[in-house]
């Protein structure tokens, strides 16, 4: 089957916004209007397509990236929904480095907010273009330029309208299109399916005017036709226009904003113009590097079929009816159905059994992928979201995705006997698809202990286990992640000998362990000359040090951000082995980080809280008695919004005692930020547990 669609009509997209900026419904009429959806979903009714999971459907908000494909005037529009949830962040970071272009949408009475700011620094961190969609333009409050400063304020983008609103809350109506300067006017008895283009109102002639003057001024230095004509005062068509315009957008040096209402039908079939007008294909944006694993040289893979195959998996899902599915984005190359393919990362072969190209729920199967496509394969056993798959001959591997630790950890235990070997299954499962989320046995309690990035995404997870995997368990109260870590450099010197008749035990090793900076985990240095310690006994020597890590040495939890240096050591031709060597470096470990001054680290999170100026004092002093920072204060949407940093420890049991606080009007959301030392007197209380 040969492509059905050429490269540079293709465009790979995702829609990322705060929670309830309206993503999920704006994505709904997109495949509304593109004609795959005949019935629209609504939120509202818990009925979206693309939120196939029931929690999302529950909850109203999107948890996984379902990746679907529809078409608008004989473009390919791949869209990843992205959720908007911070607890889900790692889901966003996985999509944007798939994708090649972006729609921001902003709730328009809201403007930019917090979890808006996260997102868009991790678009920018994988220089996605963007376009910008003020949605919810029919609500009350609603107020376009407001929204607009506020992308200028609070994120330092350049945002460029190309749209102005006709009216505002129910008198919107529709908008202006600054580069035809024609009127769209939406027909509300067709649910806006139908549109009439006519002049501009005369009352907003002025205005249109000015915006359209505006725009021009910020896009012209994109293209140099543009520029000359521009200032020398002659008339531009409008395809010169919307030249300059891609080009500001796909060089990240302008965001185009445009305007409308999803649930209302109004500017979704502009928005969508938008996407194939300004956004990029595969072909505008730069190949992509990684390095070939045999010779440690950096390669690029150009977007092309003629390339060798590479693919990065982005996201690992079991499907009930054809097992485990893996989402990749095809860089370069083509690759069949039942061809062998190397998982580079992993360093194993694997084979695609079945090729399916996804619609939310539905799917179709293929027998072919081409560069720039987004599709699941079913089939491939050892991948895990983040690995790159690549022709076997010509290997190469795409950068290597950094997931973070989790930061809150909780106690789980089946209900019944029969739930126990079912629960150990379903967390694999889960924990195989979420690389933020960790699952663990406690030494100590033989307690399951499972791990994530916040008290939702926690839920979320137990509540899939009963749904998707019929798992009842009850859940310990959330605790925080503590670790642990040195402040000076020490030496310890550790023999583990036993000899007695026989095959014997000898290991004996010196190292040096000194701090190294946060999120460097384990820095390991191998200084033996001379063969004092023959190499291989290296990697066990490594592995005690790393098993031991794990249990800390103050209170029991994780020991990170190390350098441990082995400077010296000796063995004996027949004693030594590997086992010697790991419990000797364990045991000198322990002893070097014992002399290193070890301490107690906590989560520190990056709080913001939205409250009205008459709660302001109240709010401030209960932040400071839970230990915390005020960073700043900005005044956002007619409220006060207070930046602090506080321990997550103090953070349990915020929601209920901040909406008691301010009557319920105040609402607040967080993110993790640092690890920073417990304070004495906690961490002993902490110690002594």
């Amino acid at each position: 089957m040969a492509r059905q669609t050429s490269l540079e009509r293709t465009r790979n997209i995702g829609i990322m916004a705060h929670i309830d900026a309206g993503k999920t419904t704006t994505t709904e009429r997109i495949l509304y209007y593109t004609g795959m959806t005949h019935k629209m979903g609504e939120v509202h009714e818990g009925a979206a397509t693309m939120d196939w999971m029931e929690q999302e459907r529950e909850r109203g908000i999107t948890i996984t990236a379902a990746a679907t494909t529809c078409f608008w005037r004989d473009y390919r529009i791949n869209i990843i929904d992205t959720p908007g949830h911070v607890d889900f962040t790692i889901e966003v970071e996985r999509s944007l480095r798939v994708l090649d272009g972006a729609v921001a949408a902003f709730d328009s009475v809201q403007g930019v907010e917090p979890q808006s700011e996260t997102v868009w620094r991790q678009a920018d961190k994988y220089h996605v273009p963007r376009i910008a969609f003020m949605n919810k333009m029919d609500r009350i409050g609603a107020d376009f330029y407001g929204s607009v400063q506020s992308i200028i304020d609070r994120l330092g983008a350049k945002p460029v309208p190309i749209q102005i609103p006709i009216g505002r809350e129910a008198e919107f109506r529709g908008s202006i299109d600054l580069v035809s300067m024609k009127g769209y006017f939406y027909d509300d008895e067709t649910l806006g399916a139908k549109y009439k283009v006519d002049e501009i109102p005369g009352d907003l002639l002025a205005q249109a005017k000015e915006y359209r003057e505006k725009m021009l001024d910020a896009v012209a230095e994109f293209d140099d036709q543009v520029m000359e004509k521009y200032l020398n005062g002659h008339p531009l068509t409008e395809e010169e226009v919307m030249r300059a315009i891609r080009a500001g957008t796909i060089s990240m040096k302008i965001t185009p904003v445009l305007c409308g209402s999803a649930f209302k039908n109004k500017g979704v079939q502009q928005l969508l113009d938008g996407i194939v007008d300004y956004l990029p294909s595969p072909v505008d944006i730069p190949p992509v590097t990684g390095v070939d694993p045999r010779t440690g040289k950096e390669v690029e893979r150009k977007s092309d079929d003629s390339e060798p195959f590479a693919a990065l998996a982005f996201k690992i899902m079991s499907d009930p009816f054809a097992g485990q599915l893996t989402y990749f984005r095809v860089y370069s190359g083509t690759l069949k159905t039942g061809t062998p393919v190397l998982n580079v990362t992993k360093g194993t072969k694997d084979r695609i059994g079945r090729l399916l190209k996804m619609h939310a729920n539905k799917r179709e199967e293929i027998d072919e992928v081409y560069a720039g496509d987004i599709v699941a394969a079913v089939g491939l056993k050892g991948a895990t979201t983040g690995d790159t798959l690549a022709d076997e001959k010509q290997p190469v591997l795409l950068e290597i995705m950094k997931f973070p630790e989790p930061v809150i950890a909780m106690a789980i235990e089946p209900k019944t006997k029969q739930d126990q070997e079912k629960m150990g299954f379903a967390l694999q499962k889960l924990a195989q698809e979420d690389p933020s989320f960790r699952v663990r046995t406690d030494e100590e309690t033989a307690q399951t202990i499972i791990a994530g990035m916040g008290e939702l995404h926690l839920e979320i997870i137990v509540d899939r286990m009963l749904r998707e995997f019929k798992v009842e368990a009850n859940v310990g109260k959330p605790e925080v992640a503590f670790r642990e870590t040195i402040r000076r450099k020490a030496e310890a010197e550790s023999k583990y000998i036993k000899q007695t008749g026989g095959r014997g035990q000898y290991g004996h090793v010196v190292m040096t362990v000194e701090p190294s900076e946060q999120g460097k985990g384990l820095e390991f240095v191998n200084k033996i000359v001379g063969g004092a310690i023959p190499k291989e006994y290296i990697p066990a020597i490594e592995k005690g040090v790393r098993e031991r890590m794990e249990t800390g040495v103050v209170a029991g939890y994780p020991l990170r951000d190390v350098k441990v240096t082995i400077i010296d050591g000796s063995y004996h031709d027949v004693d030594s082995n590997e086992m010697a060597f790991k419990i000797a470096a364990s045991m000198g470990f322990a002893d070097a980080c014992k002399k290193a001054d070890p301490v107690l680290l906590e989560p520190i999170m990056k709080v913001e809280v939205l409250v009205p100026q008459e709660f302001m004092g109240d709010v401030i002093g209960n932040l400071n008695g839970r230990r915390g920072k005020v960073q700043g204060m900005k005044v956002r949407a007619g409220a006060q919004a207070i930046e602090a940093a506080v321990p997550l420890m103090e953070m349990f049991g915020y929601a209920t005692d901040l909406r008691s606080r301010t009557q319920g009007r105040a609402t607040y959301s967080m993110e993790f930020d640092r690890y920073e030392q417990v304070p004495k007197n906690i961490a002993e209380a902490i110690i002594k547990k």
